[in-house]
């Protein structure tokens, strides 16, 4: 399943059922799991794990030194893990001393072609980078969040689960779950409807939610004010409860 002009280190480890394509480099310490298929002309550096039925195309560069001034050579990682697409000419990078010495990403994310993964940075599962949407060092972002092409993240922002940020999006703080954001720099512009609708809510839940919406950017509210109200619906929608746990989490501010 190697193809002869692929260039894997000895220490390596592949599942026996791993492709990988003409001219692809495969460093020492990755590990790939069963399913994952490299394409040619990718390059892996460790230390990286990777785990089942990724597929990692042409010219991708996953596991490379992270673009830090402060980066000494020191030993650090990244994890990824199932059914992740990395598409055409995307870098995702290591982690640092500096912070855990790991970039995290989860499972069943789509990072399209020229997007950028900076080191440290956690990604959950089901996240969509669209095309040349680039992360900042230290980003958090959560489960089922979509970023446009060409969306810009500032260093230590949080993206919520189920937020969506427009096509050329600049992001310098942190968006709560379910926001839709556009602009730059970017500004909250309602709820993600069209994605919670997509994904299962309840109109009602819905409803609520962009309740919760208004009580936070419309209601002119102070922050401490909007989240006490939102926690006392949380109560009874549990939906609310991660919105709940992000604005009471101390960031770089919040959109407004």
């Amino acid at each position: 399943m190697i193809h002869p002009t692929a260039v894997v280190d000895p220490s390596a480890e592949l599942d026996s059922s791993v492709e990988v394509g003409p001219f692809a480099i495969i460093g020492a310490g990755v590990e790939i799991g069963a399913g994952t298929w490299i394409g040619p002309h990718a390059v892996l550096r460790g230390p990286t794990r990777i785990g089942r039925d990724n597929r990692i195309f042409q010219f991708a560069s996953v596991g490379e030194d992270p673009q830090d001034k402060k980066y000494g050579g020191e030993l650090t990682r990244l994890e990824m893990g199932d059914r992740n697409q990395v598409r055409e000419f995307a870098t995702l990078h290591r982690g640092t001393v500096q912070d855990q010495g790991v970039t995290r990403i989860g499972d069943d994310n789509l990072f399209m072609a020229y997007t950028h993964v900076a080191h440290d940075c956690r990604i959950g599962n089901q996240v969509i980078l669209a095309n040349a949407a680039s992360l900042g060092g230290h980003v958090e972002i959560q489960d089922w969040a979509i970023l446009g092409g060409f969306t810009i993240v500032h260093q230590f922002c949080r993206i919520g689960a189920h937020a969506f940020c427009a096509m050329g999006s600049v992001l310098t703080r942190d968006v709560p779950p379910y926001v839709v954001v556009a602009g730059h720099p970017a500004a909250p512009h309602g709820i993600n409807t069209e994605g919670l609708k997509r994904r299962g809510f309840s109109p009602e839940v819905i409803r609520i939610i962009r309740r919760a919406y208004r009580l936070l950017y419309l209601a002119d509210l102070k922050l401490d004010e909007a989240r006490a109200r939102i926690a006392a619906l949380a109560a009874s929608v549990p939906e609310l409860q991660p919105l709940v746990e992000f604005i009471g989490t101390t960031g770089r501010g919040l959109v407004r």
